[in-house]
């Protein structure tokens, strides 16, 4: 049995702000249509996460904090608001993998790309750190991952990336084999970043608009 703050869960999350929110799907969507799907991707993993515990819950924020609609997620779930720091997403990561592994004995990062990603992933991702996994990945279709879990802190995880291109999979593998890493694998999922990927999630509903959130 995981115990609810023996790990910590770390979530990743743009604000839902018209023409900086999921910017490679705006000529798809629109600049309106393209945050709207940021809110209810927000909306939809912080429903996941929520509906049974695996750690503590960290939502890290960018531009800030302050945006109304994780100011609402944290009146709806017990969410510890950070604001992400670093110059580049591996730099953010790398930060709130050390500020998260300095307190808890392991941690789990994931974005609000994956619609696909389960409760049940979550919390087998966290059994097989607890069961004494280095590191668990979870491969994305398109090269990337949408999920890590780290026992331990590696900055060279995060370092000299090339982040959003179609070897960052391998090159974290071949990293974490580099250093002795016992490394468990989930099974592939897609995210969604760019227009066609939309073609994988036809059951997706959201509106057009960022409504209270504009």
């Amino acid at each position: 049995m995981i115990t609810p703050h023996e790990g910590a869960l770390l979530i990743f999350a743009k604000a839902p702000l018209p023409g900086q929110a999921k910017t490679r799907l705006i000529p798809a969507l629109g600049e309106k249509g393209a945050a709207g799907l940021q809110q209810y991707l927000l909306n939809s993993t912080l429903a996941t996460v929520g509906s049974q515990p695996c750690g503590v819950f960290q939502l890290w924020c960018t531009p800030d904090t302050g945006h109304p609609a994780f100011i609402d997620g944290a009146a709806r779930y017990p969410l510890q608001l950070y604001q992400q720091q670093g110059d580049d997403l591996g730099a953010r990561m790398a930060h709130a993998f050390e500020c998260a592994l300095a307190e808890y004995s392991w941690a789990l990062i994931i974005g609000t790309d994956c619609p696909g990603l389960t409760t049940d992933d979550l919390l087998h991702s966290a059994e097989l750190l607890r069961q004494g996994a280095d590191a668990v990945l979870g491969p994305a279709a398109d090269g990337g991952y949408y999920l890590l879990g780290l026992r331990r802190f590696e900055p060279s995880l995060f370092n000299d990336m090339v982040w959003g291109g179609d070897g960052v999979l391998a090159e974290t593998r071949r990293r974490l084999q580099q250093l002795g890493m016992n490394t468990r694998l989930l099974e592939v999922k897609h995210d969604l970043d760019r227009p066609e990927d939309l073609r994988h999630f036809p059951d997706l509903r959201f509106t057009s608009t960022t409504g209270p959130y504009e």
